[in-house]
């Protein structure tokens, strides 16, 4: 990606605080009502308690979803420059849940630089983007390069989020959406890997990352 192709450093931030914003308003949101309904004196019992479960998954959802943007937007907290691939996996696998989308892991639980396990949980946002009516995820990496297949029904990828991907898309309605891909793009570069995606058959998104070396020989 070429810096004429590239937005501010002021308004990436503000893009991707954004994104983390939309992906914990929901969950926070029924947060708020479940104790408003709980705190109502006019609530029998039997909604409060369904009030109270509700307040108990949103809680699961907020911290999942903000444990994953911890690690595949933020520093991740850690004092080093290396992830545990098996925490990452356990992040990920909290935040994909179980209700429409199956997620397998096939990842070695091992060290790996930040940039890499931040490009791959990216990649995981980006696969499934492109089964938005659920399926199977699979998550494998050999070596520095990185394999994501989303299997699912009517898999596409969406035009915007190509686009974004590959340098393509006017950065001036680049929107908190958009700004994932984009953003994927720099972690890749920076981690020397070239991203693609692609259609393979007509039900499954291929998102890979090879070193830019490999890509270059074949």
């Amino acid at each position: 990606m070429t810096s004429s192709k590239r937005i501010s450093d002021l308004d990436l931030a503000a893009l991707l605080c954004s994104r983390v914003c939309h992906d914990v308003i929901s969950p926070v949101g029924a947060i708020a009502n479940g104790l408003e309904l709980m705190e109502d004196p006019e609530t029998d019992a039997e909604m409060k308690q369904t009030a109270f479960e509700m307040v108990k998954s949103s809680a699961r959802t907020a911290t999942a979803k903000l444990k994953f943007c911890r690690i595949a937007f933020g520093a991740s907290g850690s004092a080093g420059s290396f992830i545990d691939m098996g925490e990452a996996g356990d992040v990920a696998q909290a935040f994909v849940g179980t209700d429409k989308v199956k997620l397998e892991w096939s990842v070695a639980r091992e060290n790996r630089p930040k940039q890499e396990v931040k490009l791959l949980l990216n990649m995981l946002l980006m696969a499934i983007a492109g089964i938005p009516r659920g399926g199977v995820v699979t998550v494998a990496a050999e070596g520095r390069s990185f394999t994501i297949k989303a299997k699912g029904e009517r898999a596409k990828i969406n035009e915007g989020l190509a686009s974004a991907l590959d340098g393509t898309a006017d950065l001036v309605n680049l929107d908190a959406r958009l700004v994932q891909p984009y953003y994927s793009a720099l972690l890749a570069e920076a981690s020397s890997l070239k991203l693609t995606m692609a259609m393979e058959g007509d039900d499954t998104v291929a998102v890979i990352a090879i070193p830019v070396e490999a890509a270059a020989a074949a």
